[in-house]
């Protein structure tokens, strides 16, 4: 679905331009675009590095494990029908903390991961794959949306790149207006549970 749009918008933006006499234009800035997100993804592929390395840096000085131990009250609150030694316990830990720290790259396999040992756990508990979401899985979806972040990491990459006096001027805001949607997510998740 998402291909057919991004190719009507750029059929519709080439007939637009054919049809105004500015295909030229067009053409440049297509190419120019081009260029542009080529340069992005090699910044961005850098700080992506850096952040993946200290999260494993983090992982092997055992700092994950202890973060994951201290948050277990506050999962064991969000998702009460998950076993605590459950695979997908650890999976759902290491999401928050990847999404907490900005890293939403890192986030999304481990995302992955706990979706899956979600789905097992409620084909183990129901005798049958399941044909809809559980509440465990809508509420780890809901928060994994939401995503606390301490370091807006993928914001600041941009406005360095971009050339911002104050590339991380935008933390305050963004710890704030994080903080405000996850509440927003856990209350709704347990408004809805109910």
């Amino acid at each position: 679905m998402l291909n057919l749009l991004w190719g009507a918008m750029m059929l519709i933006g080439i007939l637009y331009g054919a049809v105004t006499g500015r295909l030229a234009e067009v053409t440049d800035a297509a190419l120019s675009c081009a260029k542009e997100a080529v340069a992005l993804c090699i910044t961005m592929s850098g700080i992506v590095a850096m952040w993946m390395g200290i999260m494993q840096i983090a992982r092997s000085s055992g700092l994950i494990d202890k973060m994951t131990e201290k948050m277990q009250p506050l999962l064991h609150f969000l998702f009460p029908k998950i076993p605590k030694e459950h695979p997908a316990m650890e999976y759902i830990s290491a999401n928050v903390i990847a999404n907490f720290l900005g890293l939403g790259w890192g986030a999304t396999p481990l995302g992955l991961k706990a979706m899956e040992e979600l789905a097992k756990l409620e084909e183990e508990r129901k005798g049958k794959k399941p044909k809809s979401a559980s509440n465990e899985m809508c509420t780890f979806l809901i928060l994994n949306i939401s995503s606390l972040q301490l370091i807006p990491v993928n914001v600041i990459a941009y406005r360095s790149q971009y050339g911002s006096a104050n590339p991380a001027g935008v933390t305050g805001p963004a710890i704030v207006a994080t903080f405000v949607s996850t509440l927003v997510a856990i209350l709704f998740c347990k408004w809805m549970d109910r």
